[in-house]
């Protein structure tokens, strides 16, 4: 390990001793090397068997990443004791202990689309009108009470009125269905893992093993995970917990932010180390984010020193119109392309890529549009793994119905193949070797013309499970990786140095040159922030503002659209609040495309916050934003709001 690349602060979380360590990791300010480093160090410098280490994050990418890495340091054993995510690391826990609480070693994994269909049974079974309460809208209630740790008994006697008492008994009858198909849902996962732990024998056994334990991105953890990674601490609490409270942005999956405090309280001897060295963006860059996230009061937030120059200020642009904005933004980022420079297009919803994408189609620009259907997803994908599920486990029902729906002579064709299989050959035979069998077997490939594109690309599709399943040894693995699979849709490998996608999707990436469009208010904060929330959902929609923001390396762009098609009509539009947060002196406005409509406003200080810091929309008059419309009507109402 070389110690002279890593600066004062990296090196002082590198080298902590024993204890728990927390590492507050600004934007940029290389919290990946840190947790590489502290694992090498552990190794080198302090002897500790690789296989006494447990690194957990959120993505395979992250976690595969951090993996490779390690094993350059300059030490030859590197095969960690665990690396990957916190539903991998469950879902290995409870193969091996989930007799414990009532789990199937041969469990399987049903994801959103199969909960989904559970669901749908549930609630035909319980006359319960899906056209009035939603599946979805169930399955997201009971995955927040299970993240939060709110058993099935708990919801039950809590009930305070019919709808949650109906919920009970939604809920129960789900887990019910999902006993008897021995399957477990995603959150299930987490929860299983926590009562596991809480085995007195069983947690003293892992404990033993897994001495070291490291997290990346712990502001993104919930209730489930951080009791999860508290008691894999066990009480050498050897833990280094890594985060930052102002990249918080995925409280609507049940993080918590807080739980970067809640580690105090739990580990009273807690050492804290922040890292404010930015090595990604410009200082104009850093300074302009911090103007915006430090209106925020929940949490504290590291002002960020880049190693850098000051560079360009941040540029800021004001168009009539979403086509206009378009316009502008593609014909910049194509001088930036067409030098060789990458460019991201990011916004708050993907309903407002449809701008850009036309005008990169009709500028013939190749571009890549991040996000979409996931390969797993996919109804071919999705066809085949439910002919392995059912190779596996052949009481569960969902793939069962699947496999129906495929047409009951190939189902027929297929129980009948099944039934002369051993269930020593299902075990050991490479999952690929069967996929290919059934594949044959049930002609699956001729509902598809290879001439047409789209089946082509289905076919593709296919070829590609082929590979993917030919890398595994078995089929438990295989499907659990499907499961569990959080890698992006391979994305077409191309020139196109022009990228769009959702501020969430750009989390963890960076890029030479970034436009943040649709900085308007009901947009960016989204009008859910604005309406049905308060001071914690405004805060978020910040933090994630400053996550944008600080996505550009080089150059960073804002730009806003006077009115916009919104919801089969067209409406005028307020400038975003968090515009207004920007200091005067980071900003340069950019006179791009220009046509009658178009004024110079200056920035909006009508949006100033104000000292609550809830709604920052001013004393002197409101405007009431509602699913992007304004209740203004003319634009002489408009002039004035700009005077104000």
């Amino acid at each position: 390990m070389d110690e002279n690349n890593l600066n004062e602060d990296q090196l002082a979380a590198v080298v902590h001793g024993e204890g728990p360590l927390l590492v507050l990791a600004g934007a940029g300010s290389g919290k990946t090397r840190v947790l590489v480093h502290r694992a090498a160090w552990l190794i080198k410098e302090r002897g500790v068997d690789p296989r006494k280490i447990a690194l957990l994050t959120f993505t395979n990418k992250a976690a595969g990443e951090m993996k490779e890495r390690i094993k350059k340091t300059d030490h030859k054993r590197a095969d960690l004791g665990f690396s990957g995510t916190f539903h991998t690391f469950c879902a290995k826990l409870l193969r091996r202990y989930g007799r414990e609480v009532g789990i199937s070693p041969n469990f399987v994994i049903f994801d959103s689309q199969d909960s989904e269909a559970v669901m749908k049974g549930v609630l035909k079974e319980l006359s319960i009108d899906p056209k009035q309460y939603k599946p979805g809208m169930f399955l997201a209630l009971i995955g927040k009470m299970k993240n939060d740790l709110i058993t099935q008994r708990m919801a039950q006697e809590t009930a305070r009125d019919y709808f949650y008492r109906q919920l009970a008994k939604v809920w129960r009858e789900y887990q019910l269905k999902l006993a008897r198909n021995r399957a477990v849902d995603f959150d299930d996962l987490l929860v299983k893992a926590v009562e596991v732990l809480k085995i007195g024998r069983v947690k003293e056994e892992i404990n033993n093993e897994l001495e070291w334990i490291l997290v990346d991105e712990y502001q993104d953890t919930n209730k489930a995970q951080f009791e999860l990674t508290r008691l894999l601490a066990g009480e050498k609490a050897n833990i280094t917990a890594v985060g930052d409270a102002a990249q918080a942005i995925y409280s609507f999956r049940g993080a918590d932010y807080r739980n970067l405090r809640l580690l105090e309280e739990s580990f009273p001897q807690l050492t804290t180390v922040g890292l404010a060295k930015n090595y990604r963006s410009t200082q104009h860059i850093l300074d302009a984010a911090y103007c915006v996230v430090s209106n925020n009061t929940n949490h504290p937030t590291l002002k960020l020193l880049t190693t850098r120059e000051a560079g360009q200020k941040v540029s800021l642009f004001e168009a009539s119109d979403e086509r206009t904005e378009a316009k502008f933004v593609v014909e910049e980022g194509k001088k930036m392309s067409d030098e060789g420079e990458e460019v991201a297009i990011l916004y708050r919803t993907n309903a407002q890529s449809r701008s850009f994408e036309d005008e990169l189609l009709r500028q013939d620009i190749p571009y890549k549009l991040i996000g979409g259907l996931r390969f797993y997803n996919r109804a071919e994908v999705k066809d085949l793994i439910a002919y392995l599920r059912l190779i596996y486990n052949p009481k569960e029902e969902i793939s069962r119905q699947r496999v129906e729906k495929m047409g009951k002579r190939k189902a027929t064709i297929f129980d009948e193949w099944l039934s002369k299989q051993s269930p020593k050959r299902k075990g050991k035979t490479e999952p690929a070797v069967l996929l290919e069998e059934v594949i044959n077997l049930t002609n699956y490939l001729d509902r598809f013309d290879e001439r047409d594109e789209a089946d082509a690309g289905r076919i593709e599709n296919i070829n590609e499970l082929l590979a993917v399943a030919g890398e595994y040894p078995n089929m438990a693995l295989f499907l659990e990786s499907a499961a569990l699979s959080e890698s992006e849709v391979k994305q077409h490998q191309s020139n196109a140095k022009i990228s769009l996608m959702t501020v969430h999707a750009a989390k963890g990436l960076e890029f030479a040159n970034v436009f943040v469009v649709g900085l308007e208010e009901g947009l960016f904060p989204h009008s859910r922030s604005i309406l049905e929330g308060g001071k914690e959902e405004v805060e978020e929609e910040r933090r994630l503002m400053y996550v944008a923001m600080t996505r550009a390396k080089e150059n960073l762009s804002l730009s806003f659209a006077r009115s916009r098609l919104s919801y089969g009509g067209r409406h005028l539009s307020i400038p975003s609040r968090f515009l207004a947060e920007i200091a005067e002196e980071y900003i340069k406005r950019t006179q791009g495309i220009k046509d009658s409509r178009t004024q110079d406003i200056g920035l909006p200080r009508h949006f100033v916050p104000r000292n609550d810091g809830v709604d920052g929309l001013g004393e002197k008059k409101r405007i009431i934003v509602q699913d992007w419309e304004v209740a203004e009507e003319t634009k002489s109402d408009f002039d004035e709001i700009d005077n104000w």
